[in-house]
């Protein structure tokens, strides 16, 4: 691999490597304890579960609509002012921004300690590096990617980390990904975007011109008309090599192709 073509795969991190979403379930719900963010509500501020269950679900809704412009406002400030509404929000009364506080910090020690990169993903890219050149590309605030990135230790895996909220511009933007290609010294077109986001990733990597863009379509939904459309979908990112093996065939047949046509002439 790495021979005809693809010299560099570029990878997300968010619900592509690491199963961020899945973390922030656990954080708000599961063991361990104390650390359960319900739990702590209830046995320690003697809230009802369902009051609890609440309060959780609209911080959940807030952080999917969140916007945040790092000149106006620390990611810290944002996410416990989503806890500090969810409260009020669910009980009344003035609002709460010690417990607010207290529960964010809970649900982001919680959520760190649950990602996790997978054993199984750790040994496909320790396969794919011994041809090929990697990139982890990820939007996101700095500080917050950076916590993520040294929480599931995912460094010694790549040539180089590229946080979007420490660039000028995030995915879809073509100049991340052009940056990129020049970090490792290498062309648009002989890139591979691996993400699950068709706005960010697929879009992203179509726009800057990249050889191939893979999307990881867990569901195995059907996109919309409308969205961007990627050169192959996988359900799971350890279907990547096999991707990558096929784009190598098709690119030897070409060139078998090519080589009889000029033969021939």
């Amino acid at each position: 691999m790495g021979l005809h073509g693809v010299k560099a795969v570029f990878f997300d991190l968010d619900n592509t490597l690491v199963d961020t979403a899945a973390a922030g379930r656990r954080a708000i719900e599961e063991p361990p304890r104390p650390l359960q963010v319900i739990s702590a509500l209830q046995s320690k501020h003697h809230y009802e579960e369902g009051e609890a269950r609440d309060i959780c679900d609209k911080v959940q809704a807030k952080l999917l609509k969140e916007c945040h412009d790092p000149a106006k406002m620390c990611i810290t400030d944002l996410r416990i002012s989503h806890w500090e509404e969810a409260i009020q929000e669910t009980i009344g009364g003035e609002a709460n921004r010690d417990l607010a506080a207290e529960c964010y910090y809970l649900w982001k020690t919680t959520r760190l300690q649950h990602l996790t990169l997978a054993e199984d993903t750790r040994a496909m890219l320790t396969e794919l590096r011994k041809g090929l050149r990697l990139l982890l590309l990820t939007n996101g605030d700095r500080q917050t990617q950076r916590e993520k990135i040294e929480a599931c230790a995912c460094q010694p895996y790549f040539d180089a980390i590229v946080v979007g909220g420490e660039q000028k511009e995030e995915k879809p933007a073509p100049s991340i990904f052009h940056y990129c290609c020049h970090l490792l010294g290498v062309q648009p077109a002989e890139c591979v975007m691996v993400g699950d986001s068709l706005d960010t990733d697929i879009q992203g990597g179509l726009n800057a011109g990249l050889k191939a863009t893979v999307w990881l379509n867990k569901a195995m939904t059907a996109p919309v008309d409308t969205s961007p459309v990627p050169h192959y979908i996988i359900s799971s990112v350890l279907d990547l090599p096999a991707v990558l093996q096929k784009m190598e065939h098709n690119i030897n047949a070409k060139l078998g192709t090519d080589h009889m046509a000029s033969s021939n002439e």
